[in-house]
């Protein structure tokens, strides 16, 4: 399973912690996250990390094109709701390719750990493509 964890600087201690918190978990899967976000992840961890660019340099369309590959699972994405971001088009579109192609994907804390545990218990290992999956 293909996992990525990305967050805005205001939540960056926040997903720290989550990793932290849910390593044993993590261990399991393929982790992927955006620049500065990884590489704290890797050391408060040791969990291996594939890191991307940082998302205002195209880290988030780096997870997206995955996503859109069909080679991302489930995404967590930590935002910053109260601060403007200079790369909100690419979170956008970001969030919408979640959409399109049917990926889990938590926007905040308390979303984030229910789907860490439902990956857990193998409730998330589903792909969905339309109408056509369910005829």
């Amino acid at each position: 399973m293909n996992v990525a964890l990305i967050a805005h600087d205001n939540k960056k201690d926040d997903i720290v912690n989550l990793a932290i918190a849910y390593q044993n978990i993590l261990k399991n899967v393929n982790l992927f996250a955006t620049g500065t976000t990884g590489l704290r992840i890797h050391e408060a961890t040791g969990l291996p990390v594939h890191r991307f660019q940082s998302g205002p340099y195209g880290g988030d369309q780096q997870i997206g094109a995955m996503i859109a590959n069909d080679e991302m699972d489930l995404v967590i994405f930590l935002r910053d709701p109260l601060t403007a971001q200079p790369h909100d088009p690419d979170i956008t579109a970001l969030l919408r390719i979640c959409d399109v192609h049917n990926v889990p994907v938590a926007t905040n804390l308390a979303t984030a750990e229910a789907l860490v545990r439902a990956m857990e218990q193998g409730l998330v290992d589903f792909k969905p493509r339309g109408l056509e999956t369910y005829r």
